[in-house]
């Protein structure tokens, strides 16, 4: 398989002591320990902690906490580098995992939920915030799009293990789960002890940073996160409930998105690189718009199994997003931008779940997707407000604000 850079120097040995390597190992362990979480936490918290609604409802909403938290990351940057931090996250993130199986009762799991929730949040602000740094502005593109593709090989692996091992070895839950988190932690510990610590080009500000000219950036992000929740909430509940989709079905949607995502994220990465990130975004939101419609409209289970891999291929041109703050942003503010950023994107995941499933689902599901479409509309017209060639004073097409003196922050 060719992930188009990667595949020359997956054997190269000084390429795995780099930073892009050190990211994408890191990458590479997030998924052993995430993806065995999801997977079976529907059957776990039914069959061994009685869950009802009520329960499950709780505990997504305790997941999102830590999301919504995020900016906070900024200032555990006064103790800690950017790549600790990084490091500190993905032990909390395996951590949690590993004895999830070993608490079946509500408490135990919103516990360990919030212990792996903050890890995995926290990775993820400081995944971005150390490519956007250690990239350059020619190769972060390309580099996210090589770690998505890393992240959806291990999740392939994780998949299969637990098919595996649930289906023919017959492990209780609780090792399952300490198999998918020890994984994470040991290749973690592995870039603790085995890899160069670099350090990030540019000292980061230690302070939550809001800027008047990155505008447009968090409107983007924050649409973004909308759009989020129109696929992980109500996407996979239409193939269940209208559909009929059982979970072997369900399963193999899940592999085909991960196995079409290991050839398409690195080649997204190179488009945005080559043709630039308004082209790309607005293809995603167009793309979106026609998702989004033929959810409201299509009858077919086969037309909506295919509109669910689109539209999860669709994230993957995020990386758009990102390569577009660090061509604008001041490289001081990347830290901290980061970690707004998922503040940001969390916002809509408190709002949206109970006000679109209340108001909208009982009313017809397809009112849902159409009012996605809508939100893909705004962010379209957003979109076209990102200029061709972005950069420090040329942040946008229209609505130009004037940068703010640094001692009036």
């Amino acid at each position: 398989m060719k992930w188009y850079g990667l595949k020359e120097k997956i054997t190269n040995k000084e390429f795995w002591h780099s930073p892009e390597g050190c990211l994408i190992i890191l990458a590479s362990a997030m998924p052993l320990a995430f993806t065995t979480w999801m997977t079976l936490l529907n059957n776990f918290t039914i069959e061994k902690a009685a869950f009802t609604g009520t329960e499950i409802g709780i505990l997504q909403s305790l997941r999102e906490v830590p999301g919504f938290l995020a900016f906070a990351a900024v200032f555990l940057l006064l103790f800690m580098r950017e790549r600790t931090l990084a490091i500190t996250s993905m032990l909390l993130l395996g951590g949690g995992v590993f004895i999830t199986g070993f608490f079946p009762s509500a408490m135990g799991l919103y516990i360990t939920t919030v212990i792996m929730s903050i890890g995995f949040h926290y990775y993820e602000t400081m995944q971005m915030s150390l490519t956007l740094q250690w990239m350059s502005k020619d190769e972060a593109p390309k580099s996210m799009g090589r770690q998505t593709a890393a992240r959806s090989f291990t999740s392939l692996i994780a998949y299969a293990m637990i098919w595996i091992v649930m289906e023919f070895m017959g492990l209780d839950y609780a090792w399952v789960y300490a198999a998918g988190g020890g994984l994470c932690i040991m290749l973690t510990l592995y870039v603790i002890f085995a890899l160069p610590n670099h350090k990030p080009v540019e000292e980061q500000h230690k302070k939550m940073i809001l800027r008047k000219r990155y505008w447009l950036f968090y409107a983007l992000t924050f649409m973004g996160g909308a759009r989020r929740q129109i696929f992980v909430v109500f996407a996979g509940f239409l193939m269940v409930e209208k559909f009929g989709y059982d979970v072997a079905t369900i399963t193999l949607l899940y592999l085909a998105n991960h196995v079409i995502s290991m050839w398409f994220a690195p080649k997204v990465g190179q488009w945005i690189a080559k043709w630039g990130e308004r082209r790309a975004l607005i293809v995603e939101y167009i793309g979106l718009i026609l998702v989004f419609v033929g959810y409201g409209l299509t009858e077919s289970a086969e037309i909506a199994a295919g509109l669910y891999v689109l539209d999860h291929l669709f994230f993957a041109f995020a990386i758009a997003q990102r390569s577009y703050f660090q061509k604008i942003a001041d490289p001081k503010d990347i830290a901290s931008t980061a970690g707004v950023s998922f503040s940001i994107n969390h916002i809509a995941a408190i709002g949206i779940p109970f006000l679109f499933g209340y108001f909208l689902w009982s009313e017809s599901p397809a009112f849902v997707f159409y009012a996605g479409a809508i939100m893909a509309v705004i962010s379209l017209i957003l979109a076209l407000n990102v200029p061709h060639d972005p950069k420090e004073g040329n942040e946008v097409v229209i609505g130009h604000v004037k940068p703010t003196p640094v001692a009036a922050e």
